[in-house]
């Protein structure tokens, strides 16, 4: 990655040193151990306070069409952060409405999804709707002339994918897809500014880790049937392929092992409870796991991790909590030849929803570029593809 155009040394210092945070590694003091609904309803108040006063004065007008999965809500409050009004909704299912209304209470429910295609004055188009629908909504946004940003995983087929890639060409219309763990994680923001002010040096190696807590009955159907949410790598893995790429500055990658298997869920036969991958790219290489086995005694709904090794140190992320350590999320922890350090980054501004709407308005690619939010799309698919499937011993 290219070095920004001013002192590597003074950023550094002065990006550690800061309020946000230098503290040196030392053992991890006992916290209190909260219990998880606590946790959520502390969180979830906190977020909304925040969204409340991040919001700046409307640039665009969007709306969203899909509410299956609560990722939604990220996207939308990062769109509103940067700048957009947020107008209509329409979904399918009536018992996703209540809270979302609630929630939102400043854009108007519609009929049907062909008033706010057919809308003029809407700029952008969000969709959580069930994953193997993602792709084709996609196609008639751009199609209407509209962008449009998607949960991950935002396409779940190869063939979708080269469909979404050819009406993207032809329409010139911006086709994101919301890779929350960089987007919407402070630390990895951090990361990424120290990584291209030449922190670590070259970078060698991304390991991603992607566990989650299952949480099976509240879970919808479609979360068990593979043919709806592609797969575990194609789901969750995709957000380990956009860190690797965005990382090591990696344009080409093969995927040279790949597994996936129901290992602990018999119950649910078309369902993947783990997958790992190793891809060798021309910046780097990368190691990616992700599972569904997360314990309910963890704080956290995963210990998502993420280290960056470079030729002069390694950063280690913690982007939901610090086991046994640390409250809350967005830990880092840089090491290099001299010290090692942590940067709380529970501050760190997301610049996603900004570029986004600067990006629909400039129609340029500062949030990420359109080959970028495919590739990363199009190895998680191949590694999907090419996996093999773990038999293990009863």
């Amino acid at each position: 990655m290219k070095s920004f155009p001013f002192e590597r040394r003074k950023f550094i210092r002065d990006t550690v040193t800061t309020a946000a945070g230098l503290a040196m590694f030392s053992a991890f003091p006992q916290e209190a151990m909260a219990s998880p609904e606590s946790l959520s309803a502390k969180s979830l108040k906190s977020g909304q306070e925040e969204n409340k006063g991040a919001v700046v004065a409307p640039r665009i007008r969007f709306s969203v069409i899909g509410i299956n999965h609560g990722h939604i809500y990220g996207q939308v409050n990062a769109i509103k952060r940067g700048g957009g009004e947020f107008v209509s909704y329409y979904a399918k299912e009536p018992e996703l409405l209540e809270a979302f209304a609630k929630r939102f209470p400043e854009a108007k429910l519609v009929r049907s999804e062909k008033e706010i295609l057919e809308d003029n004055s809407i700029h952008l188009v969000l969709s959580s709707i069930t994953p193997n629908e993602r792709a084709p909504l996609g196609i008639r946004v751009m199609r209407h002339g509209k962008d449009y940003m998607a949960d991950k995983p935002g396409i779940t087929t190869l063939e979708q994918l080269a469909e979404v890639r050819r009406v993207q060409k032809e329409t010139k219309r911006i086709y994101s897809i919301m890779y929350s763990e960089r987007f919407e994680n402070r630390a990895t923001v951090k990361a990424g500014e120290l990584v291209k002010a030449g922190a670590i040096g070259k970078v060698v190696q991304t390991i991603g880790l992607g566990p989650h807590r299952m949480n099976s009955k509240t879970r919808p159907d479609w979360f068990f049937d593979r043919k709806h949410f592609g797969g575990i790598i194609t789901d969750i893995g995709s957000h380990q392929f956009d860190q690797f790429l965005y990382f090591t500055g990696t344009t080409k990658a093969d995927i040279m092992a790949s597994q996936v298997g129901n290992v602990n869920h018999p119950q649910y036969p078309a369902f993947e409870d783990f997958g790992d991958v190793m891809v060798r790219g021309d910046g780097g290489t990368g190691y990616i796991r992700v599972d569904w086995f997360t314990p309910d005694g963890l704080k956290s709904w995963g210990d998502g991790r993420l280290t960056i090794l470079g030729t002069d140190g390694f950063i280690e992320i913690r982007k939901n909590i610090d086991i046994a350590g640390r409250d809350g999320g967005n830990h880092l922890f840089l090491t290099d030849h001299k010290e090692t350090r942590y940067i709380d980054c529970s501050q760190v501004p997301l610049p996603y929803g900004e570029q986004l709407v600067d990006d629909i308005l400039n129609r340029t690619e500062t949030a990420m570029t359109q080959e970028h939010c495919f590739l990363a799309t199009e190895l998680a698919l191949k590694a999907q593809q090419q996996a093999q499937k773990m038999i293990l011993k009863a």
